[in-house]
């Protein structure tokens, strides 16, 4: 039997499920705002995994990939290790429909945080004090930002071996490996030596169902190659690609933006991706590859100024 597990003063004992609720601010109103961890133990020892989503709050569909995977009793049944399972994070940007908290930072850069600093800095303080400590692996649910759709991605931490071997088991349709960014959840995590993958898909927002699905296979991918539970229905690994390089195709001018290739797609340098068209049916600029590449994520907006990111694309090249 595992050993008891303490989070906030609050015991979970080895083939126990239970909520906690991490107090950390309240509204002008004065209603208390509350992160809930779903905590579930297997009998057994084994590794804890966190699967966190909502640390953007318009960031739906990393939110719906764990809320989902709790409703649909994923982890209920754990043979053994810890799962905590955080579906929202950033409980004011949800409000709001907004990336960040009211005050305009943005949590994703405020890592490790102080209970004494902004309130994103607070919301970050109390995931790095609370939980990360008992967590040996992380898996964090992202999506593009406003009207960029990002096709199902991992992204590894580069340099960190073990890292590299999450997003292996994840097994996204494409695997990106990328430096990590000051004050973000995947530095802190680097720091404190926990392997952490960012799982990308769909667009801020919208919930997207391809982004949904991929994400929950790579959570029961993830729970099987530790052995958490004993999938009858195995899914079919099917191939990633490793992309080294990215870069982005920018707007040549402004106009109406209409897309011929998406996400998903793989180009060839010289080949068409869409056009820009100014309102008065006077000018077109096709927008093309400049090399081979995949196309990893895409501008949804209809309206784009000169210098606005169209297609991210990746290479396998270094």
């Amino acid at each position: 039997m595992q050993d008891t597990l303490v989070i906030q003063n609050q015991e979970i004992a080895g083939n126990e499920n239970t909520l906690i609720e991490l107090n950390v601010g309240r509204l002008p109103s004065d209603n208390l705002i509350s992160i809930r961890a779903h905590v579930f133990r297997g009998k057994e020892e084994g590794p804890t995994i966190l699967f966190l989503g909502g640390v953007h709050g318009d960031e739906i569909n990393g939110v719906e990939i764990v809320r989902k995977s709790i409703e649909q009793n994923y982890f209920d049944n754990i043979q053994r290790g810890t799962v905590i399972a955080i579906p929202l994070l950033n409980v004011f940007g949800f409000i709001n429909f907004s990336r960040d908290v009211p005050d305009g930072k943005d949590v994703n850069r405020s890592f490790p945080g102080t209970t004494k600093g902004s309130l994103a800095s607070r919301v970050a303080r109390t995931l790095t004090k609370t939980i990360l400590p008992h967590v040996d692996y992380a898996v964090d649910f992202h999506t593009g930002g406003s009207s960029r759709y990002n096709y199902p991605q991992i992204r590894y931490t580069k340099g960190q071996a073990a890292s590299y071997d999450l997003a292996q088991v994840f097994n996204a349709p494409i695997t990106i490996e990328k430096a990590t960014i000051p004050n973000s959840f995947r530095r802190i995590c680097k720091d404190l030596k926990i392997p952490v993958i960012v799982y990308e898909a769909g667009e801020s927002i919208r919930l997207d169902g391809l982004a949904i699905s991929r994400g929950q296979e790579g959570i029961q991918n993830i729970l099987e190659h530790f052995k958490f539970v004993d999938i009858e229905n195995k899914i079919t690994p099917q191939k990633t690609i490793r992309i080294k390089r990215t870069s982005w195709i920018r707007a040549s001018f402004s106009g109406i933006f209409i897309w011929s290739k998406k996400s998903g797609n793989y180009v060839q340098a010289g080949e068409p991706l869409g056009s820009i068209k100014n309102p008065y049916g006077t000018k077109t600029a096709t927008v093309v590859a400049k090399k081979d590449g995949f196309i990893i994520g895409h501008n949804n907006a209809s309206v784009v100024n000169q210098g606005d990111a169209l297609f991210h694309i990746g290479y396998e090249d270094a």
